[in-house]
């Protein structure tokens, strides 16, 4: 039968773009597992001209990939669809309307989580004119370019990830843009435990998991030799050569893999109004690469 829909490799380090498939209907399991296995061997996939997807269609194409997560920041979340984070620099009646200061920092989404995410969807309702790209990183090329000593060196260590951590940076240079955690919120979200570098359960190859968002040390280092190895790590990782930058175009729908990238949003100006849908596919407990 004859496919479709186009999947076609972008020339970057990563990604592919998907033209000729609406989202909005169901999926037959055939064309479901290609676009699996494209994720997995591609990490970023852009679905464009998604204009009529609903966040009912979004959540429901999302869980095809396993449950969704819930984002900690309630306020957030979209009227009557929790599994929806909106992102936005949108201010209305003096408040706003969605997570303003979202991902202007490398990290992988939810890597602060027990079991981080498997990978998350997000769909462009506003878009400026003007900047508001996303940049991602290839983790398993940033991994496979380390030198031999330092991949063994790294290969059993374990780091810490938190999310108070992060929250408390963002309150402080953002103010009540960025809302302060309940003590209820910060105990579901308690600091966790995960291997420095993580094997895809997918693809077997070997990633690194460690970003500037939500790592803040390495476990069973002295906080210097830790400080100095998670910032070799951070700034080798999100190297331009390890880089694509998505510009995004109206209705773009992207999917990208949180266990083998890393992304970070560069912003736009704050005339200029950009707002997003997120949904979060739960993963699994990160596999370490000395399992291998």
């Amino acid at each position: 039968m004859t496919r479709r829909f186009q999947i076609k490799p972008l020339p970057d380090i990563l990604g592919a773009e998907i033209t000729g498939l609406d989202l909005s209907t169901p999926l037959p399991e055939a064309d479901f597992l290609e676009i699996r296995k494209a994720l997995a061997d591609r990490q970023v996939l852009v679905f464009r001209d998604q204009e009529k997807l609903t966040p009912d269609e979004q959540i429901a194409f999302s869980r095809r990939f396993g449950p969704l997560d819930i984002h900690i920041q309630h306020h957030f979340h979209l009227g009557g669809h929790p599994e929806i984070l909106i992102v936005s620099n949108v201010i209305e009646d003096g408040k706003p309307i969605g997570l303003v200061d979202a991902g202007k920092y490398w990290h992988s989404d939810l890597s602060y989580m027990a079991e981080p995410s498997l990978g998350s969807l997000l769909h462009s309702k506003e878009w400026p004119a003007n900047g508001g790209d996303t940049i991602f990183v290839n983790m398993v090329a940033a991994y496979e370019a380390l030198p031999e000593g330092v991949r063994r060196r790294i290969d059993p260590l374990k780091a810490e990830h938190s999310y108070g951590a992060r929250n408390r940076k963002q309150q402080a240079l953002n103010g009540a843009l960025r809302p302060g955690l309940t003590a209820e919120q910060e105990a579901r979200v308690p600091p966790v435990i995960h291997p420095v570098v993580r094997l895809h359960p997918e693809s077997g190859k070997r990633a690194l998991f460690v970003s500037e968002g939500f790592t803040t040390r390495i476990v069973g280092l002295e906080e210097k030799e830790s400080d100095e190895l998670l910032a070799f790590l951070f700034h080798f990782s999100t190297s331009e050569l390890f880089q694509y930058r998505h510009r995004w175009q109206p209705h773009d729908m992207v999917f990208w893999d949180n266990r083998q990238t890393l992304h970070l949003a560069t912003g736009c100006p704050p005339e200029l109004r950009r707002t997003l849908y997120r949904t979060t596919v739960r993963g699994e407990v990160p596999l370490a690469a000395t399992a291998a």
